[in-house]
């Protein structure tokens, strides 16, 4: 693997030096089936075993996809563990991986890359230090963390050359595509919204993902003077705009609902392909490890953990505005 720099930017050459990457998917927890699709988009599927998949929505949408775009090239998931053994092996069925196995450090030696694909955030240090320390590249499922402490061993194992990555895969939304690229038409922008279904712990990170290749850096404070089952968060950004991202846990019909307001203009985007912003998210971990690129500094990583953390913090403190800079400011964002 080649050695990235201290500060985490990208070294010169590829991480991984073969023809077909062998990737082991790691875990799975309650309300998220990412193992099935993740591991379909690489491995292809098997139709009638995927009917039973507890997650209608990803037959659902694998089915709409021609066979040769389907899957991603020069990978393939070889390797499968999940925290309930029989989940494995329904997964291995579905998604035509391979090999289970009984621990997940039992991948170490037989992959070249894995995935930690679960998405509560207090867990993924202690799901990671096994391939971290072996030296293995590791994309870890959104959000990366829930608390400060965790954001400062991922930070030092990225500080000491480690390959970590980690995202949403609303950054990748092609429906948001066009305000990405540049927003000069709305003027400046003054005020956005954006909703997601669950926790803010789990699901707050879909609705900053979202919005943060907008704006970019700079968000200044947080406010979250909702629940734990309706966060309700007014994010200030230093271009000038109030951005209120709602995370609330029944909320199924509104995922991914942005709205942007300037002075010359505004805009309604609702995501839509799930297929393609996932897809679109596990390339750039394959580009990624052929290149030693990242797709996107860490710093933005870094960013957004600490927007999750200071809407916890807020909503914890009885809607106390939380300025980012008291979150983990050893780690300075400018």
């Amino acid at each position: 693997m080649t050695e990235l720099r201290k500060d985490g930017s990208a070294a010169a050459g590829p991480l991984v030096r073969t023809d077909n990457i062998r990737l082991a998917m790691l875990g799975m927890v309650d309300g998220n089936g990412h193992p099935f699709s993740w591991s379909a988009i690489f491995n292809g599927y098997d139709p009638e075993a995927m009917k039973a998949c507890p997650y209608a929505a990803i037959p659902g949408y694998l089915n709409k996809e021609p066979a040769h775009t389907l899957r991603i090239g020069g990978a393939s998931v070889t390797h499968i563990w999940t925290d309930d053994p029989q989940d494995a092996a329904h997964v291995a069925r579905c998604s035509l991986i391979p090999h289970t196995v009984s621990r997940p450090e039992d991948v170490i030696g037989h992959v070249d890359a894995v995935f930690i694909a679960t998405d509560k955030g207090h867990e993924h240090v202690a799901r990671c230090r096994p391939f971290v320390e072996a030296g293995i590249p590791v994309f870890v499922d959104k959000p990366l963390v829930e608390g400060e402490e965790d954001l400062l061993v991922f930070a030092d194992w990225v500080r000491s050359g480690k390959a970590i990555l980690s995202s949403s895969s609303m950054r990748y939304s092609k429906e948001f595509m066009p305000y990405r690229i540049s927003t000069s038409s709305l003027g400046d922008i003054r005020f956005a919204s954006i909703t997601t279904p669950k926790s803010w712990e789990r699901y707050g990170i879909h609705a900053l993902e979202a919005i943060y290749p907008i704006f970019g850096p700079g968000f200044v404070s947080v406010r979250n003077t909702g629940s734990s089952d309706r966060n309700v968060v007014h994010i200030k950004h230093a271009c000038g705009a109030d951005i209120v991202a709602v995370a609330s846990s029944d909320m199924y019909g509104a995922f991914g609902l942005l709205q942007l307001c300037g002075t010359a203009g505004n805009a309604f985007v609702q995501h839509q392909d799930t297929f393609y912003s996932f897809k679109a998210q596990l390339q750039a971990f394959v580009d990624y490890l052929r290149t030693g690129c990242r797709p996107f500094p860490w710093e933005e990583t870094v960013e957004l953990m600490k927007l999750v953390i200071a809407g916890i913090r807020s909503r914890e403190e009885g809607g106390r505005e939380v300025a980012l800079d008291e979150i983990a400011p050893s780690l300075p964002l400018r």
